[in-house]
């Protein structure tokens, strides 16, 4: 069977779902793979590095030539109307966000899997896209907020006296509010974040970050779950002061598949003091903070709120080796001489399959 890796036809999308590394995994495999030139440029991985891991590299997209397309961004609707019936597609497929493709999908009866519905048990954690993507957004939040920041991070003690250090928030920690927080801690600021669920506070606390205790009920979940409007509205008055004696914000409190809560309000905001800046991972589902908007800076008085946009694009190169190989092990799941036959009575097959022979598996959001 052929595995198709196309250029990604979604408007600032740098990553791709295969590198040549990877390619050698699947042809290991019994696959072969077509590669669309040009489709590693921007994470660096030539065409030639393709032929030389034994990828054949064509010239336009595999739709409709290779078994299985596997891409980051879904295909667009008319990409999708080129599959043949039996094809699998692998990508990030929001369906509440799509459903003209997940009906082009279902009715070309394309077996499509999505890495947004992926259940969380630990066997899928191996092609956790979500989880290792989330780790460069982590990462570059603070990267964006240290850049926009019209102070230093770190402490310094001069002749000219002692600069102390900013002061950092994170609001929520999971995979990329620790990362957020790390990084942030090893560039000499002082974190301090929440999180709704109690076990976050020991990791929060492992990275030498301070956690907030609020006067409020904790969830026992692994993973973050929706609160009511009465909840948040009593978080945020519990931790409106310590945005406001915040020189950076990031916010990263997404729910897949639901609006993201808010967290910060203008009123918050403006109590900040000026120059401040803000950084919401979550502007694209909603946003934690209520003037964001996903890729745009806005200024509430003298506070910078930066809406963060499709974040591990920016760092195409480990973004998409990351990705590349969540790809690789999710269809290392259901390829067997050289044929990939999904067992659909798997669970991590099962829950992140959203059409398969005509149908919606998952009812849409």
């Amino acid at each position: 069977m052929r595995v198709g890796i196309p250029v990604e036809a979604r408007p600032a999308e740098r990553r791709v779902a295969g590198l040549p590394e990877t390619v050698t995994t699947l042809i290991g495999a019994g696959l072969t793979v077509d590669v669309q030139a040009g489709a590693g440029r921007h994470a660096h991985a030539s065409d030639a590095a393709y032929r030389a891991a034994g990828a054949n590299v064509v010239a336009d997209h595999p739709a409709g030539q290779s078994d299985v397309i596997v891409s980051v961004q879904p295909p667009t609707p008319e990409q999708a109307a080129a599959l043949r019936e039996g094809d699998i597609t692998i990508s990030f497929l929001q369906p509440s966000a799509e459903p003209e493709l997940v009906e082009v999908l279902k009715d070309r009866k394309v077996t499509a899997f999505s890495l947004d519905l992926l259940p969380r048990v630990t066997r899928a954690q191996s092609v956790d896209a979500l989880s290792s993507q989330a780790l460069v957004a982590g990462y570059r939040a603070v990267m964006e907020a240290a850049s926009r920041l019209p102070k230093f991070l770190p402490m310094f003690t001069t002749a000219a006296g002692t600069i102390p250090p900013a002061k950092v928030l994170v609001l929520g920690a999971g995979v990329a509010g620790l990362q957020a927080i790390a990084t942030a801690r090893r560039l000499g600021a002082v974190v301090e974040a929440y999180d709704v669920r109690a076990a976050a506070k020991e990791e929060v606390k492992s990275l030498g970050a301070r956690f907030l205790e609020l006067d409020l009920e904790t969830q026992r979940g692994v993973y973050a779950e929706a609160q009511s409007e009465t909840f948040l509205e009593r978080q945020r008055e519990l931790i409106a002061d310590r945005v406001a004696a915040s020189d950076v914000v990031i916010s990263t409190a997404a729910i897949p598949g639901r609006k993201a809560p808010v967290l910060v309000t203008n009123d918050m905001l403006k109590a900040m003091a000026p120059g401040s800046v803000v950084v919401d991972l979550a502007a694209e589902s909603g946003g934690n903070v209520t003037a964001s908007s996903p890729g745009e800076e806005t200024w509430v008085g003298e506070v910078l709120v930066y809406g963060a946009k499709n974040m591990p694009s920016s760092m195409p190169v480990h973004a998409s080796r990351l990705y590349a190989r969540n790809v690789a092990n999710l269809l290392m799941m259901m390829t067997e001489d050289g044929q990939v036959v999904p067992d659909l009575t798997d669970e991590v097959l099962s829950g992140c399959c959203l059409t398969h022979a005509g149908e919606l598996r998952r009812e849409l959001p």
